[in-house]
């Protein structure tokens, strides 16, 4: 069986009071929901204190939205995994697209921050994904292959039995659009079936994602797609109602 996981990413949302607010909600609303599922909020890294005060002893768990691929050095600005172990994070969002677009960030480095996490002991949330520019030459395939496979060669296909892959298409992150639910079962399949090439067994148990523009009114229809295993929750996990509506959703 395998994991149901709905995660919520912040990007760079928040202070201490709305914090407080929206966590407090979402520890009432998601408490009741049971363990038939796993919830999770990745967060900026100035709030893990108040985060891991605040959840710690409920059902919903924490990670960060990025991590650094070296244990330490002069790297300023950087955050190391270790440093994350220290706020008891489970999960770390490697490869989000904004980190590959705004930032440079290579299929390289982002196998590397895969590494690293998981050698401290971090889920990495691996981000694979597509632009528009991408899907209208198709060459959407084609471009989440190379994803992967430069952490598979770096990492070998047994790390993703401690992972979880999410799949975002950049054209529908934060515009509104969403992929239909059958074309998000398409890439989900594709990847799965990648993933089987090389072992049956860690394709089965593989918690596939998907990240673009989930919202409380259609993430049933998503979730109820065979490779489709929750989401990753941008602006609808500010949001309590909509992503406690979510993660009931996953578990339907």
């Amino acid at each position: 069986m395998r994991k149901k996981l709905v995660a919520g990413n912040w990007k760079m949302h928040g202070n201490l009071q709305e914090n407080d607010a929206l966590l407090s909600a979402l520890v009432t609303g998601i408490s009741v929901l049971g363990n038939n599922a796993s919830y999770a909020v990745c967060v900026p890294y100035p709030y893990f204190p108040s985060v891991q005060s605040k959840l710690q002893g409920t059902n919903i768990e924490w990670g960060a939205q990025n991590v650094s691929q070296h244990e330490k050095g002069a790297f300023t600005g950087e955050v190391s995994a270790s440093m994350l172990n220290d706020f008891n994070c489970t999960y770390a969002i490697v490869g989000h697209s904004e980190r590959r677009m705004l930032y440079g960030e290579s299929n390289q480095v982002v196998a590397e921050k895969y590494v690293a996490a998981q050698k401290a002991g971090l889920v990495p949330i691996l981000c694979v994904g597509e632009t528009l520019e991408q899907r209208d030459s198709d060459t959407t395939e084609q471009v989440i292959d190379e994803q992967l496979k430069a952490v598979l060669t770096l990492a070998g296909v047994n790390s993703l039995a401690n992972a979880v892959i999410a799949y975002e298409p950049v054209w529908a992150i934060g515009t509104g659009k969403t992929a239909t639910p059958q074309q998000a079962q398409d890439i989900h399949r594709f990847i799965r079936q990648g993933i089987a090439a090389q072992s049956a067994e860690i394709a089965a148990e593989l918690t596939i994602l998907y990240g673009g523009s989930v919202k409380a009114n259609n993430a049933a229809e998503l979730f109820a797609m065979p490779d489709i295993d929750g989401g990753l929750i941008g602006g609808a996990s500010l949001v309590a109602d909509d992503f406690i509506a979510i993660c009931k959703a996953v578990r339907s």
